[in-house]
C-alpha cells in the first residue's frame, strides 16, 4: 500500500483501472444507503454487457466502503482497529476480481414462510455466500428477471488495449 493511500483511496485506484481495463459506462451520485442516513459518494460501473453484473461502490465515513455487484451482493468493508488496511484493500480486490471474472451466482428460492435471495461469490481467493429474506414484490420482479433459476453473471468485456512496441 502506497503512504497516504487508505482504503476509500485504493477502492477509488481499483475503480479507475476497471474503468481503463474493461468496457464499462461509469457513473456518479450522491445516494442515502439507508432511509434518513445522509447521502454518499457512489460510483457505479455498469458493463456494456447485459449478462456481466453491474458493481457499485459507496464511499462512506471516515475510512470505508460499501460494495454492491449484481443484484443482491452488498459487503461492508472498512479498515480500523480490527483490521489492517492492507488485508481490507485485499479483501475489496479479491471481491471485485472474483464478480468480474464471473464468479458470482444468484438467484431467489420460494420456500414455506417466503422467498429468500441467495447469493455466491467464488474466485481466486475468496468462497462467500449469503442469503436474505425478500419483500413478496420484490421477489416476484426477480422471478419475472430470471432469477428463479441460479444466475451466473459472465465476465466483464475487456477494452482490447494496443501495447506500443
Amino acid at each position: 500500500m502506497k503512504d497516504g493511500g487508505g482504503l476509500p483511496e485504493a477502492a477509488e485506484r481499483l475503480l479507475d483501472d476497471l474503468t481503463e481495463h474493461y468496457i464499462v459506462e461509469r457513473r456518479e451520485s450522491k445516494e442515502a444507503l439507508e432511509p434518513d442516513a445522509s447521502p454518499v459518494r457512489v460510483i457505479r460501473l455498469i458493463p456494456h454487457t447485459p449478462a456481466a453484473g453491474p458493481l457499485a461502490v459507496a464511499f462512506t465515513e471516515p475510512s470505508g466502503v460499501v460494495l454492491r455487484l449484481g443484484r443482491w451482493y452488498e459487503e461492508r468493508v472498512r479498515a480500523g482497529l480490527a483490521q489492517d488496511p492492507a488485508e481490507a484493500i485485499a479483501e475489496l480486490e479479491s471481491r471485485v476480481e472474483a464478480h468480474v471474472e464471473g464468479g458470482l451466482w444468484e438467484r431467489v428460492r420460494r420456500g414455506v414462510t417466503g422467498s429468500w435471495q441467495e447469493t455466491r461469490l467464488v474466485g481466486a481467493d475468496c468462497d462467500l455466500g449469503g442469503r436474505a429474506l425478500l419483500e413478496p414484490a420484490e421477489a416476484r420482479s426477480a422471478r419475472r428477471e430470471g432469477f428463479a433459476a441460479p444466475v451466473q453473471w459472465a465476465p466483464w468485456p475487456r477494452r482490447n488495449l494496443v501495447v506500443a512496441a
